[in-house]
């Protein structure tokens, strides 16, 4: 359960800078600062209830390597940010860290 929960927490870790990213519009600013402080708080949660089984640091790294990655490819696919070779070599060497420190725990 406790892998569950820190999956869950890094696919919320994704929704505060998308939250903040909304709020730079006028027109969603209410509705992104509320959707950036309700995942933090979620994200925030989980990761606690995760780290009741799983150590400290492979927690960390697996909730921030799924946040970045995450927040990389919303970012290209809906804010048109850009998409290069270098950009994409370096989000692989973070999930190929996750997967490391997963199968090494």
């Amino acid at each position: 359960m406790a892998w569950i929960y820190l999956i869950l927490a890094g696919l919320f870790e994704i929704g505060w800078p998308v939250g903040l990213k909304m709020a730079q519009v006028p027109e969603s600013r209410i509705s992104g600062v509320i959707i950036a402080v309700a995942c933090m708080g979620i994200s925030g949660l989980l990761l606690w209830l995760a780290q009741k089984q799983i150590p400290l640091g492979t927690s960390y790294a697996v909730w921030t390597g799924i946040g970045a990655a995450g927040t990389f490819l919303v970012g290209i696919m809906f804010y048109g940010d850009a998409a290069s070779l270098g950009r994409y070599l370096g989000i692989i060497l973070i999930i190929g860290g996750v997967v490391t420190l997963k199968l090494a725990h």
